[in-house]
């Protein structure tokens, strides 16, 4: 039986709808349900998912619906208590920040005049238009949003390049501006190494690395996965090279990305020769090409934090290591037991897994993916868990474990599964536990196949420094306790995980930067704008439009921020709102 409640006008943040949806799901006696905003794109979930009501129907943008299937009435009322309850928390946890929060552009500008910087996690149908509005009152735009086309990413950036301005996303996942963690982001130490990349966790993992091995970072501008598309052409990128390359607190360039057109990579890479500063490049899943005046090229995203170290400080940091701590690995596998799993929160770090093993088992690379994941052949599978097709209608992985711990049981349960691999990625809006969350599923699934006679291994990487909020060393205790095999890096893990099966990585590049060559005249550099100049020089002022603990770290590490309650214009309705625009 499906249960329709419809609360109008009481906007939440989709992620926060989600999380609750998952805690409703257990309760004892719900089938299903969903909590969702009432969009055009989540109506069409509750369609896809067989929730749809006649009621909603009805349902504006600004409404929560519910849908509850459940054989037992009263479990409705319990729903509903618990909605309420989550309801007044949200209002009281709003409450006790202490920075504006407003319901306008025009309040918030008013309230913050000196802001430089939009910060949306909106759904992706309404990104555009706001996006449109920072941009037009100068603003750069960082965009976590996913689901945003491709041509209005293009026109955005377009815009944002006319006026000096960044716009960095959509699918922005992670930044660091000035010492201040945007989005997901790690807590790192300051130091001179810069970094522009078109991966969020490609960001992450080198970020963290250099951290861990002494160094530190100045800036980390992300730019959305398709800034390197042959469509976009690297607009982002490249503005953000150019900035680090006038930046005094930066000394030395780091670029990310999965591997771009052949077009906008030598592009990219003929800017970099032109730089007064050393850089380090990575195009995961791509061979490192020979140095090219002071344009270094990396293989793995380890390789590239240790060059950047080296290049930056002057010094030959050791290796994070070669092998981790946690089981032993004392239990031989069964024959037929060769499969290698790997279940990712982060597309670069499953990229880098995929090149590794192909290598490793001499499997052909392939342009074809099946959808939802970046390697399947011969019985192995590397899923990027933050894909569209895991995402929709469900918080991102390193928020929610869910797909996971579901994935881990299936996998698990195949006889020829040798090794499990997996991320954990700490820092600010990640779960405050992913390592306590995934270690009951863990325990199961070695428990069931030890029954059947079978080991099953679990290798992982944490992703983190000491000083981010869900303590690196706190977790890794955890996962080692529990049985897992924990290295200090994604590459060591993967490494580890071929030993296991009798496999190694053949003629892994040795990391060595060499001599820094060189430096070229910066004469020919292209000029910064003076708006994207004062983004770097200083701590960012942020309008905060969706998730308020972005809003939370950005005060807690001294910028300053004003969180806009923002909400559909004229209730969702797409074509009042460009009338309402238009008198405007």
């Amino acid at each position: 039986m499906l249960k329709t409640i419809i609360k109008e006008n009481v906007y939440q943040d989709s992620v926060s709808l989600m999380l609750l949806t998952n805690k409703l799901s257990a309760m004892e006696g719900i089938n299903r349900i969903s909590v969702m905003m009432g969009t055009p794109a989540n109506l069409d979930i509750f369609r896809n998912t067989g929730l749809y009501t006649p009621e909603l129907d009805r349902a504006k943008p600004n409404d929560i619906c519910i849908v509850i299937d459940t054989e037992q009435t009263e479990k409705v009322t319990e729903v509903l208590n618990e909605i309420d309850s989550f309801l007044k928390n949200q209002a009281l946890a709003g409450a006790k920040n202490d920075y504006d929060k407003v319901r306008t552009w025009d309040r918030a500008m008013q309230l913050l005049p000196e802001a430089n910087l939009a910060l949306l996690s909106i759904p992706g149908e309404y990104v555009a238009d706001e996006a449109h509005k920072a941009l037009d009152k100068g603003l750069h735009v960082f965009i976590f949003s996913d689901n945003v086309p491709e041509t209005d990413e293009l026109a955005l950036k377009r815009k944002a390049k006319e006026k000096g301005l960044l716009v960095m996303g959509p699918d922005c996942g992670t930044g660091i501006l000035a010492g201040v963690p945007i989005a997901f982001a790690n807590v790192i130490s300051t130091g001179k190494i810069g970094i522009v990349g078109a991966s969020g966790t490609g960001i992450q993992e080198v970020s963290t690395i250099i951290d861990r091995l002494g160094g530190g970072v100045s800036h980390a501008i992300g730019t959305g996965g398709r800034d390197l598309s042959e469509s976009i052409g690297a607009l982002t990128m490249l503005d953000g090279i150019a900035a680090l390359e006038a930046d005094a607190n930066t000394e030395l360039i780091v670029v990310i990305s999965k591997p771009p057109a052949p077009e906008v990579k030598n592009k990219v890479t003929a800017f970099l020769q032109s730089l007064s500063k050393p850089s380090v490049a990575i195009f995961t899943g791509e061979k490192p090409l020979e140095p090219e005046g002071n344009v270094h090229y990396a293989y793995t995203l380890e390789d590239t934090a240790v060059m950047a170290v080296q290049l930056a400080y002057g010094k030959t940091p050791a290796s994070p290591g070669t092998r981790g701590t946690g089981a032993e690995e004392d239990h031989a596998l069964q024959s037929g037991q060769s499969y290698i799993k790997g279940l990712y929160s982060g597309g670069t770090l499953a990229t880098e897994a995929a090149m590794l093993v192909r290598e490793a088992f001499g499997i052909p690379a392939s342009l074809k993916h099946e959808d939802g994941y970046i390697f399947k052949d011969q019985g192995h599978e590397i899923i990027d868990l933050g894909d569209d097709i895991y995402t929709k209608g469900r918080p991102h992985p390193m928020i929610d474990p869910s797909t996971r711990k579901e994935l881990i049981g299936n996998m698990a349960k195949d006889p020829h599964t040798a090794v499990i691999l997996f991320d954990v990625v700490l820092g600010y809006g990640s779960h405050e536990d992913m390592a306590g969350e995934l270690i009951p599923s863990i325990r199961n699934a070695r428990s069931q196949a030890s029954g059947e006679g079978r080991t099953v291994y679990f290798v992982c990487s944490v992703c983190g420094t000491d000083q981010d909020p869900q303590n690196y060393g706190e977790q890794r205790r955890k996962l080692e306790e529990a049985g897992v095999i924990v290295e200090d890096s994604n590459v060591q893990a993967v490494k580890r995980a071929l030993h296991l099966v009798g496999k190694s990585v053949p003629s892994m590049p040795a990391y060595s930067a060499g001599p820094v060559g060189t430096p070229h005249s910066s004469a020919n550099a292209a000029e910064v704008p003076e708006a994207t100049a004062k983004l770097l020089s200083g701590k960012p002022r942020v309008i905060n439009l969706g998730l308020p603990s972005f809003a939370d770290t950005i005060h807690r590490y001294e910028g300053k921020v004003v969180q806009f309650d923002w909400r559909p214009v004229a209730g969702g309705n797409k074509k009042l709102a460009n009338i309402l625009s238009k008198l405007k």
